[in-house]
């Protein structure tokens, strides 16, 4: 998992303009028009032509690849709106932390896992599975939470809570999720979500592990093999060649060697930005 997260890097450095800038803009105004259509649809049909169906999909109706990730998750329209906006907040988010060629990556294996793991229930196992953006969600939340655990948001705009609790309550009740399925019967559809969250697995296992290293440490502390760490620091240098990142638009002194940049002394943590972004960016909490 680890190597592959590195080459993923490695694929994004070369390649900066790969990806789709601004996807969840697009994903949230999709998923909005999907909502208002099918509010407005008196025969209820609309929805049953974008659902994920693997039927369907070998029989010509390709669009059901991508639709499934538009579907509204309610038809209560300030749970739509409170969502829509939550994960819009995070996606965009991610895509300034990460750029835009991994956060893309991300959003797209998440995908390919999810209809991967449709087709071999249908066709491995005779089952039909229904897809929903749930998951996709719910791994993207996931990262988000990793990444900036201590952030604050205001739960239904009232109660402050951080995000690692947030996290931890989604984690529960997907853990709940996967043993009740287990308990009736259904071993194979506890793969789905399992598989679904791959993604968060591969990218995002060494920030959770970084995460959770200190309090380890604190438990049972070690002597420091200098050796090993300078050989890890000599990789991590050749990684990553630049010496300076932008946290907001991961422009590097490599790639554009006239910018300057500067360290954010408000931020929690060692945090760089450019001249365009040090004054104009969220802070790390």
């Amino acid at each position: 998992m680890k190597s592959l997260n590195r080459a993923i890097d490695r694929f994004c450095q070369k390649h900066r303009r790969f990806g789709i800038p601004r996807l969840m803009v697009y994903i949230v105004f999709i998923s909005a028009a999907v909502y208002v259509i099918s509010m407005m649809d008196q025969t209820k049909t609309f929805l049953s032509l974008l659902g994920f169906d693997a039927g369907f999909i070998m029989r010509g109706q390709v669009w059901r690849l991508v639709t499934w990730i538009f579907l509204p998750s309610s038809n209560n329209i300030f749970f739509i709106l409170l969502t829509l906006y939550f994960y819009f907040f995070v996606g965009s988010t991610l895509e300034r932390e990460w750029g835009t060629p991994k956060f893309t990556i991300y959003y797209i294996s998440g995908m390919i896992l999810n209809i991967v793991m449709g087709f071999v229930m249908r066709y491995g196992f005779g089952l039909l599975t229904y897809l929903t953006p749930s998951f996709l969600n719910l791994s993207m939340f996931f990262a988000f939470a990793v990444l900036f655990p201590d952030h604050v948001v205001s739960l239904f705009f009232i109660i402050p809570i951080k995000v690692k609790w947030l996290a931890l309550a989604n984690l529960a009740y997907f853990a709940y999720s996967i043993v009740n399925v287990i308990l009736l019967g259904y071993m194979i559809l506890a793969l789905l979500p399992l598989v679904a969250l791959l993604n968060f697995i591969i990218i995002c296992g060494d920030d959770l592990l970084s995460y959770l290293r200190p309090y380890k440490a604190r438990s049972s502390p070690q002597t420091i093999n200098y050796r090993k760490a300078a050989k890890k620091a000599q990789r991590t240098r050749e990684d990553t060649p630049y010496r300076h990142k932008c946290a907001v638009c991961g422009r590097t002194d490599i790639d554009s060697p006239q910018l300057e940049f500067r360290y954010c002394s408000r931020c929690e943590g060692y945090h760089c930005f450019c001249i365009e972004h040090i004054n104009n960016h969220i802070h790390f909490q």
